[in-house]
């Protein structure tokens, strides 16, 4: 990790959708869509969806410290999916589609939980969001990557990640790579 980086992993339902939502955003350097969270070394898709992995659905999201705060991929995160939904987004249901965030620091924990502690009053249901530190990363298979950007016109693609994407430009377009 070059200085002036540093990563976070979120999971906010399928993969797909948080890739093309945070690949938006600048100061995003790199993402990768993977799984952690769970006690399985090494899964597959396959084993994740059948919930006995433990495994999320989650991105790594390097980023530059100089140009995007964490605070702010946050905001974009809790804003991109329900936050009060236990093991589901939508129509993705199970424990593979949970919210949760995997840190690499004890300080980026302390930003994490004060950010949540100061939205929680914004939904009408508790926040369900998992913190945790992360113990692995096991990056998908290369199918997985870049899925949206290859495959825009996949009904899924149409109808669930389309609408986020629009969300996200909608909100936040100070925030948008040009």
């Amino acid at each position: 990790m070059k200085a002036g980086t540093k990563w976070i992993v979120l999971g906010g339902g399928c993969f797909w959708c948080t890739q093309a939502v945070f690949d938006m955003l600048r100061g995003v350097i790199r993402t990768t869509p993977g799984y952690a969270g769970g006690h399985t070394k090494n899964p597959t898709y396959k084993e994740v969806c059948s919930g006995s992995t433990g495994h999320a659905e989650v991105l790594k999201i390097e980023y530059s410290t100089k140009a995007i705060k964490l605070e702010k991929l946050l905001e974009v995160f809790f804003s991109m999916h329900d936050p009060t939904s236990v093991n589901q987004q939508g129509a993705d249901v199970g424990s593979q589609y949970r919210s949760i965030i995997l840190y690499a620091d004890e300080a980026d924990r302390e930003v994490i939980e004060e950010y949540m502690a100061g939205v929680a009053g914004n939904f009408k249901k508790p926040i369900v969001t998992e913190i945790k530190k992360l113990d692995a990363f096991y990056p998908s298979e290369d199918y997985h990557k870049d899925y949206y950007k290859r495959n825009p016109l996949q009904p899924y693609c149409m109808f669930v990640i389309r609408p986020k994407i629009s969300k996200t430009k909608k909100k936040f377009p100070g925030e948008l790579k040009p």
